[in-house]
């Protein structure tokens, strides 16, 4: 390294209590700066020492000098016709993902990213036709649920109440990063929103599935089923081949023996593809793996695609189906259609600078 060559600055976001703590006393002021600045951080979540109105200008200067904040920015928001809002979030190095408020008369429901593009390249998914550029931090994950938050308030007067990690990305490919950012969320020295609330959306990776067991997570996990025999699944969705529906299952009981957590099966409703009879079977018998509900997903087209709603004659059917099996099922109408902000959508359109496969 040149003399010229300077050394990045430290995103403080990206240390813990502990080491901005070690950074005050190294330079001679009290440790219980940090404490001030860890909660300027996640529970005020500002986005510039500036703002840091308990710190001297000194010490805020000390920040300056040493760290940065990498806060993510708002590029464009989009609102639809129902109210679902989606934001097109612009990360420091420029990259974009996207993040969806999903208003209704009982929740407001924040539905983030965890990362750029994805390398799971589902048939049915706009995020799949992108590649994956990279992870997001937890602070970024952080920062879209504080943005949808603030739109809730500001838009509906409500608090948000749930949070789905249904965006872009495979959030267990990105396993720290999305803990941490849970971690961030669920802290009373954070957000301090509830665990129970939480549902993190997986395209099914066997072994970190087991590892939320381990760690016996207390968020709801879901499954991006679609499909349930290998045969079909295959067609759909890559990820199967490497992650079987056997090894899927064995994963899920023992997530569920260590968490003693229902799991939720989605399951977008293909016509002439995964919407018969025989289909309706399959996904009843999968069902008995583990405790479990089904949401079964309009499909929501994302331009060149081979795949159609089924009708609602068979939906219904698949319904009636499952229900006579003491299956619990919701049926998920899609919201934010016309902004592309539904289901599968995320990145088919407001991302155009994006890298294409």
């Amino acid at each position: 390294m040149s003399t010229t060559d300077k050394i990045a600055p430290t995103n403080i976001r990206h240390l813990e209590l502990g080491e901005i703590k070690e950074f005050f006393v190294s330079k001679g002021e009290s440790a219980f700066r940090a404490t001030q600045v860890y909660e300027w951080l996640w529970k005020r979540s500002v986005h510039s020492f500036d703002d840091m109105s308990n710190l001297s200008k000194t010490t805020r200067e000390l920040l300056k000098e040493n760290f940065v904040i990498n806060g993510v920015e708002i590029d464009l928001m989009q609102k639809s016709g129902d109210g679902t809002i989606k934001n097109a979030f612009k990360l420091y190095d420029g990259k974009k993902v996207e993040g969806v408020l999903i208003p209704a008369e009982t929740r407001m429901t924040a539905c983030v990213s965890s990362q750029v593009g994805c390398s799971l390249e589902c048939k049915f998914c706009a995020t799949g036709k992108l590649k994956r550029e990279r992870n997001l931090g937890a602070d970024e994950i952080y920062d879209e649920v504080v943005f949808i938050q603030r739109q809730a308030l500001e838009h509906f007067k409500q608090p948000l109440s749930n949070i789905v990690y249904m965006g872009m990305g495979e959030p267990l490919l990105n396993y720290a990063n999305v803990m941490g950012s849970i971690e961030k969320i669920t802290s009373p020295q954070g957000l301090n929103l509830a665990s129970h609330r939480i549902t993190v959306s997986t395209a099914g990776v066997a072994k970190m599935i087991k590892k939320l067991g381990d760690d016996q997570v207390k968020f709801n996990l879901a499954l991006s089923l679609h499909a349930a025999t290998d045969e079909k699944r295959n067609q759909i969705m890559n990820i199967n081949e490497s992650n079987p529906l056997k090894e899927v299952a064995e994963a899920l009981q023992y997530f569920y023996k260590k968490t003693g957590t229902q799991v939720t099966y989605e399951y977008i409703v293909f016509k002439n593809f995964n919407d018969s009879p025989q289909d309706a079977y399959h996904l009843a018998e999968f069902c008995k793996v583990v405790p479990s509900k089904v949401n079964l997903i309009e499909y929501n087209p994302i331009g060149e695609s081979r795949f159609e709603q089924t009708d609602p004659d068979r939906l219904q059917m698949f319904v009636k189906f499952l229900r006579g099996r003491k299956i619990v099922v919701n049926v998920r109408h899609s919201r934010g259609k016309d902004i592309d902000a539904a289901c599968g959508q995320l990145a088919n359109k407001v991302l155009k600078e994006a890298v294409l496969r």
